[in-house]
């Protein structure tokens, strides 16, 4: 029988700068109660013009691999979600396995938007639990910063930039990966994308006099979906495991907005308001790293019991969705040998 797939090692990465809602009334006529009373967001961090989605996900690879006591070199595969590569090519995992000197990993990117963290645990799960590879890193890193508009007060107070990673393995102690559950829907691509930079429009001056190289977003749309296939996803997923409702003990959503995370919330009524876990007020929404760094946080402020259930889920353009249940048992203590 093959062994259950664990996260053996988390880490993150925030930039140093702090945006805070102040600065953004200084950019766009909002204001701070309002940013606040929509989102929930008082700050977000952005990356410095030196650093990239690759060195902010090579930052978090770093801390994942000590948490976990590992090398590079013991790393068998990397997965990259990010939906802002430092290229089209060569792969942001390929740059990463370069800065980290993984010179044993094959590597490569996956794009699912703000729910790629958890199609990259799927597909690590997967790879490990049929016994391909030993460890797999896998990385979610955004410099949303880069495709923000700024002028545009309905997406720029929502955006920031930061990396989240984990190790996968069957070996070493952590929350084992009970069970995942991923959706799409292309039908609705329309609702949140960027319009040009790929083969469909190509760069000219036309799409970057136009704005087209910019997140758009269809609010209002966007929140109706995403409270109903996050929902969805979290059950099904809760089912495929055997557990009910009430035994989740923590829920960390994708951190989009306040109100997407309140909405989403009053779909497990047994659950206290704090065993819903939040980083949108400091971090805003960094896309595909959002779970993960919510997760990393969740883990290093010793928060979670062994033996409790962990439900995440996310949602983002593509459309794309899903969930994933965690049952958490600690890391083992890398000086001591113990847990």
């Amino acid at each position: 029988m093959n062994k259950k797939a664990k996260i053996i090692g988390t880490g993150s990465y925030l930039p140093q700068r702090v945006l805070t809602n102040r600065d953004l009334e200084q950019m766009v006529e909002t204001s701070d109660e309002w940013i606040v009373s929509r989102t929930g967001m008082r700050e977000r961090r952005l990356a410095a013009p030196s650093e990239y989605t690759s060195s902010m996900g090579a930052s978090a690879a770093r801390a994942a691999l000590a948490s976990a006591g590992l090398e590079s070199n013991q790393i068998d595969f990397i997965i990259v979600a990010t939906l802002t590569p430092d290229y089209i090519f060569p792969s942001t995992a390929c740059l990463i396995q370069h800065a980290l000197g993984a010179k044993r990993a094959g590597a490569v990117d996956i794009q699912a938007a703000c729910t790629g963290y958890l199609y990259a645990l799927a597909f690590a799960k997967g790879l490990i639990e049929t016994g391909v590879y030993q460890n797999i890193l896998v990385i979610a890193s955004e410099k949303l910063s880069s495709i923000t508009d700024y002028k545009d007060r309905s997406t720029c107070i929502l955006f920031g930039d930061g990396a989240a990673a984990c190790i996968v393995s069957t070996e070493g102690s952590g929350p084992s990966i009970e069970g995942v559950r991923l959706g799409a829907d292309g039908e609705q691509s329309e609702l949140l994308m960027m319009p040009a930079g790929g083969c469909r429009k190509p760069a000219s001056i036309d799409s970057v006099q136009g704005g087209e190289h910019y997140i758009k977003m269809a609010g209002n749309e966007v929140f109706k979906h995403a409270v109903r296939r996050m929902e969805s996803a979290s059950k099904e997923c809760l089912e495929l495991v055997g557990l009910k409702e009430e035994e989740v003990a923590w829920l960390i959503p994708h951190q989009a907005n306040i109100r997407i995370i309140d909405a989403m919330a009053k779909r497990f009524e047994h659950l206290p308001s704090d065993r819903v876990f939040k980083t949108v007020g400091k971090y805003g929404n960094t896309s595909a790293s959002s779970v993960g760094i919510a997760l990393d946080e969740l883990i290093k402020e010793g928060l979670a019991q062994t033996g409790e259930n962990i439900l995440l889920t996310a949602f983002g353009g593509g459309l794309t969705w899903g969930a994933a249940v965690l049952r958490f048992a600690p890391f083992r203590d890398c000086s001591e040998g113990t847990v």
